[in-house]
């Protein structure tokens, strides 16, 4: 009785995603890999973020877009990276310890763009751009947190995680602060933004080059610990001991398996219900009459909220479940849609909202990498997490058409609303599907 008891209880928190470390283990440090990445993301969103906290305002109130028009920018900014994503993680699995330079490349190409953002004045080139700037972005996602996932073992990887978003929050923390200077201090200063975000991009570039390490294969999968995994099994390989090829064939493959299968549909179905966080703070300025000066510190209060619960709600997750913590974020994302719909216009509003944002990010962004590992085996592990990234991106993009239209033709309360109805039926939804099934417990939440 005591044995079967025992058996049921690491199922149900093998299911929910808990990976419980085996006993007289000493706890893990964070791999200096994770370290060397978080340091290139750390420095590249302080370039990103430069340009995201002023580029709603330059484009709508600059140059004077429509909602919609700006709904279709910012769709491409947040969801063109998703037809890449697949591409950038096969090109990494099929070298072998192509990780590093594939997520170079696309670094590179991102830093590329930021100066040409300087030429650009109407809605066909900044979108080429933007188009540009988010190819880089989805070559070298995959990649990066395959290199975080490889070197990280199955126990701590949801912290591993959480230290890399924490570090890369920090970036988007300064980020905006750093714009908000520049806007101060200068005449021109979307130039001037623009120029320096470019030259902190190259930074970035030439910090990966110098030191992240180069390889696929890290110190955790040489010493065996893959085989740990939060089902307590392995990713199966094909009979007879081979690994599977890396092929894009294979990569698809990966959905037959019910349980990224189902990742990856949650992603999807509520990133469709995913305000974009330009509309978030578009709507905040809106209903408070935030001064154009004082926009772009707007980011700050997610960057903030992000930075600081990364961590802890990655090593929460680690221990109680990573898919609770994922849902729970978004219960988040739904508490700050409900208050940017009240009537109530106090001071503390932008701050609640900004902290609920920020929670909404810290408990899903690095979560959801966690989740999906768990479920694609080594050789393909850049090409399985593109496949939830990309259907995850694909979603938004659609959101972020589907909200600009809708807030150009009925407002964007009604927009909001709809939203909110959305990602609460979604979520209820994913909640039912991830459900994992008493005669199934293998397949449950890793």
């Amino acid at each position: 009785m005591y044995v079967a008891d025992s058996r049921a209880s690491t199922s149900a928190a093998s299911a929910e995603g808990a990976v419980r470390p085996r006993a007289g283990r000493r706890r893990a440090a964070v791999a200096p890999t994770v370290l060397a990445l978080g340091a290139v993301s750390l420095i590249t969103d302080v370039s990103s973020e430069m340009v995201t906290a002023v580029l709603p305002l330059y484009l709508v109130t600059g140059l004077g877009l429509s909602p919609l028009g700006f709904g279709l920018l910012d769709g491409i900014y947040n969801g063109f990276s998703a037809l890449v994503r697949l591409i950038g993680g096969h090109l990494a699995d099929r070298g072998g310890g192509r990780h590093k330079w594939v997520a170079g490349f696309g670094y590179a190409l991102s830093a590329a763009c930021k100066p040409l953002l300087l030429l650009a004045h109407t809605l066909t080139p900044i979108g080429l751009i933007l188009a540009a700037d988010r190819t880089g972005k989805g070559l070298r996602t995959a990649p990066r947190d395959a290199l975080i996932s490889l070197s990280s073992t199955p126990e701590t990887r949801g912290r591993a995680f959480g230290v890399h978003r924490a570090m890369d929050t920090a970036g988007a923390l300064f980020g905006p602060l750093v714009a908000f200077l520049i806007l101060r201090a200068t005449v021109d200063g979307y130039d001037a933004v623009f120029t320096v975000s470019f030259c902190v991009a190259v930074v970035g570039v030439l910090v990966l080059v110098l030191f992240v390490p180069n390889g696929a294969r890290t110190t955790a999968t040489r010493a065996g610990t893959e085989t740990e995994t939060g089902t307590g099994t392995a990713p199966q390989k094909p009979s007879g001991g081979t690994a599977p090829r890396p092929t894009l064939r294979a990569a698809l493959a990966l959905l037959a398996r019910p349980d990224l299968r189902r990742v990856t549909l949650c992603a999807l179905l509520l990133g469709l219900a995913t305000v974009s966080d330009s509309f978030v703070y578009l709507l905040l300025q809106r209903r408070l009459g935030v001064p154009d000066r004082w926009f772009a510190l707007l980011p700050l209060g997610t960057a903030a909220a992000f930075l600081l619960l990364a961590v802890p709600l990655g090593r929460l997750a680690d221990r109680v479940g990573r898919w609770r913590v994922f849902l729970a974020g978004h219960g988040a994302l739904l508490l700050a849609y409900a208050l940017l719909l009240t009537s109530w216009h106090g001071t503390a509003l932008p701050y609640a909202v900004l902290l609920l944002h920020g929670c909404f990010y810290a408990a899903t962004d690095g979560v959801l990498m966690a989740v999906a590992s768990e479920s694609v085996p080594e050789e393909l592990r850049s090409s399985g997490l593109a496949l939830v990234q990309t259907g995850q991106a694909l979603a938004r993009f659609v959101c972020s058409l589907g909200f600009g239209a809708a807030w150009t033709a009925w407002g964007d309360r009604t927009a909001l609303t709809a939203s909110t109805v959305a990602l609460a039926l979604c979520a209820l939804f994913a909640l039912t599907l991830r459900r994992p099934t008493p005669s199934a417990p293998s397949e449950g939440l890793a």
